[in-house]
């Protein structure tokens, strides 16, 4: 059996912060799925991690981790979860901290990290054949393997999920807080910095990304912030691949719902948007269509352009909820949005899964206009609800909305091409005009649920990839 090894700072359901710790939830296990692999994932023990986990974790071992002249603890724990284990590296003074990430010394608690994982096999008896690092926090993992040479038939594969955050540094840290040779300074350093994602670039044996429209556009300036040069040496070794969602989890016919419901009765949806429609005290009218959002309230997320119309679309018969929060600036907009509109709108800011899977397959149409996505689930999980994405054509939403063609039937979506607001209002009012058109919708809504957003699609294509190495 091939044995393949995650590298993550994190993974769901122990600790997660975003789209990495949903794909190291569910990528391993649906690799492991089919019996041939033996896969396996490692992460910090983090203080955060819920009791009902760490309580049943398995102690294995522990060893002491050299990183320049620190000699640190390192405890190695495992837990076995969805027929993959999960090891969990463990000093609390690196990892006992409220947040994952954000401390002055990340650069050195994610060094150790990385450290830790190679020392990590002589210890617990068991060498993977494929490391897979993941973003900047792990890509040092990938560096060791390549200037030190730990265990040369081990093969390393490096994925982005998102390029603006890449572990910049000072060249100073190479030695003192890195461990790297001065030799090795070549292989990290990048416009006059210590670039950790760039030495990944570089030293992997194959690198990916979330879908193949980033990793497209990853080759150009406009969205490699400043690797682009980097990223073309390297395309040989560079491939897409979208992520998938939990379709246990995000199901219309499982739990968490007022009413459940599937493609072939869509009743329920409608009894699941009115119960919604009492919860967040907006009125209970089946006919005026609900627009959703969920998200964080950041500019790149394309919030710039639904602050510049949103007033054009509260002139409509239509009901608007959005669920999120960020940056201060979109807080207060929304805020002000809701008292503007009380009967029409309903500004949730705040994070809650529970009431974001209740919005998810209760709305209509769910609004994605995005500068940049990498990958996006949450258009993903809005179809497997039958709620329209409406998507700007980048990234992942490229790759998994296509637009509805209303003469033959086909397509997913509503999408819009260019990042301008009047695009997007544009794609807005040929939702609600669809919307109107009870056969039209009834097959687009459909089209949208019937779409395979599960992690088979991709577990198959990155066992393709590990094949060729």
């Amino acid at each position: 059996m091939k044995k393949i090894l995650f590298v993550a700072s994190e993974a769901r359901p122990f600790a997660a912060s975003g789209g990495l710790g949903d794909v190291i939830g569910s990528l391993p296990p649906a690799l492991a799925d089919g019996g041939d692999l033996d896969v396996r994932a490692v992460m910090p023990l983090y203080g955060s991690i819920p009791a009902q986990y760490r309580e049943k974790m398995k102690y294995l071992c522990n060893f002491y981790v050299q990183l320049s002249w620190r000699s640190q603890y390192c405890g190695v724990f495992e837990y076995e979860y969805k027929g993959v284990k999960y090891y969990f590296l463990d000093n609390e003074y690196y990892f006992k901290r409220e947040m994952l990430y954000g401390s002055y010394d990340d650069g050195e608690r994610f060094a150790f990290f990385s450290k830790a994982v190679l020392d990590m096999f002589a210890h617990i008896g068991w060498v993977p054949d494929i490391l897979h690092a993941n973003d900047w926090q792990s890509a040092l993992t990938v560096i060791y393997h390549k200037c030190r040479g730990y265990y040369p038939e081990m093969k390393t594969v490096y994925t982005i999920h998102n390029i603006e955050y890449q572990g910049r540094y000072g060249t100073e840290l190479l030695g003192d807080i890195f461990d790297l040779p001065p030799e090795s300074e070549n292989v990290v350093r990048y416009g006059g910095d210590i670039n950790l994602t760039k030495g990944a670039i570089v030293c992997c044996d194959a690198l990916t990304t979330v879908s193949p429209q980033y990793a497209a556009e990853l080759r150009t300036e406009y969205f490699a912030q400043g690797l682009d040069g980097i990223i073309n040496e390297n395309a040989y070794k560079l491939r897409g691949i979208v992520n998938g969602i939990d379709t246990e989890y995000y199901n219309p016919r499982g739990e968490g719902l007022a009413v459940r419901f599937d493609a072939d009765s869509m009743a329920g949806k409608t009894r699941n948007k009115t119960a919604l429609q009492k919860e967040l005290g907006l009125p209970e009218r089946k006919d005026v269509p609900v627009i959703s959002m969920i998200s964080r309230l950041a500019s790149h997320k394309g919030f710039d352009l639904v602050k510049r119309v949103i007033d054009d679309v509260m002139k409509a018969d239509v009901q608007f909820v959005l669920l999120g929060t960020g940056e201060r600036e979109y807080e207060d907009f929304f805020r002000a949005l809701g008292q503007r509109y009380p009967d029409k709108t309903s500004i949730n800011i705040a994070f809650d899964k529970d009431l974001a899977k209740r919005i998810y397959a209760s709305s209509d149409m769910f609004l994605m206009p995005s500068r940049s996505e990498p990958c996006g689930l949450a258009q993903m999980i809005a179809s497997a609800y039958g709620t329209v994405p409406i998507v700007r054509e980048t990234g992942g939403l490229y790759d998994t909305i296509k637009p509805f063609d209303e003469y033959n039937g086909t397509g997913n979506g509503i999408t819009f091409a260019t990042y301008n607001a009047h695009d997007m209002l544009d794609a807005i009012w040929r939702a609600v005009g669809l919307y109107a058109d009870k056969s039209k919708w009834d097959t687009l809504r459909k089209n949208a649920m019937k779409c395979d957003f599960s992690w088979n699609a991709s577990a198959r294509k990155y066992i393709e990839l590990y094949s060729t190495l």
